[in-house]
């Protein structure tokens, strides 16, 4: 089973790409939902969390206070790394059940989906890492349409991100988004396909 890390900045096309896979019969673990199931469901990790940055991060549900941590970790550089370390580790461990399960499961492939892929150690996971990218101005148009959100915002949400180039260069394979989504999706079968048919995997 091939393990393949799927990464690039916001609206440029990872979803579609990541369907194809799941057309393929591959499986796709969700990097950002992995990481808010374990807040709910960790013990481990929420303590950690408690141990390092406070009890009163967490309400009287056990829902993180995403505004009480965040005035804590980006005020402090040491805090965010040490926020980083522990989310980190947990996730990588989450990843590599997923993996597994996925392996018992007899399929294909697994995609690990991710922003932060390649800054979190999950890249290490994979077995080959693809860039999705796409123009900044077709980046924000689909933010805008799929968050209805103002122009300024997604052009803020897209500065705020690394260029194209960043991950394209970090990758082993990019696939653009500038044309159709038709045209990416057949961009992306045809090299599942090739990914999958390698035998050195």
């Amino acid at each position: 089973m091939v393990v393949i890390g799927i990464t690039g900045p916001t609206g440029a096309g990872k979803t579609t790409v990541l369907n194809v896979l799941r057309g393929m019969g591959g499986a796709v673990a969700d990097c950002d939902a992995v990481y808010h199931r374990l807040l709910r469901a960790s013990a481990s990790m929420q303590n950690e969390l408690k141990t390092r940055f406070g009890g009163e991060i967490f309400d009287e549900n056990g829902d993180l206070r995403r505004k009480e941590l965040g005035a804590i970790v980006f005020e402090d550089p040491e805090a965010l790394s040490d926020l980083n370390a522990i989310t980190h580790r947990h996730i990588i461990a989450e990843l590599k059940r997923l993996i597994a399960q996925a392996g018992r499961e007899n399929r294909p492939a697994i995609a690990l989906d991710a922003v932060a892929l390649l800054e979190s150690g999950a890249g290490s996971l994979c077995h080959v890492t693809i860039a999705v990218t796409a123009p900044s101005e077709a980046r924000v148009r689909r933010i805008m349409a799929r968050e209805g959100i103002s122009e300024d915002y997604a052009r803020a949400r897209v500065r705020a991100q690394k260029p194209a180039a960043w991950f394209e260069a970090r990758c082993t394979h990019t696939l653009r988004n500038d044309k159709s989504q038709a045209a990416l999706e057949a961009r992306a079968r045809a090299l599942f396909q090739s990914i999958l048919c390698k035998e050195d995997l």
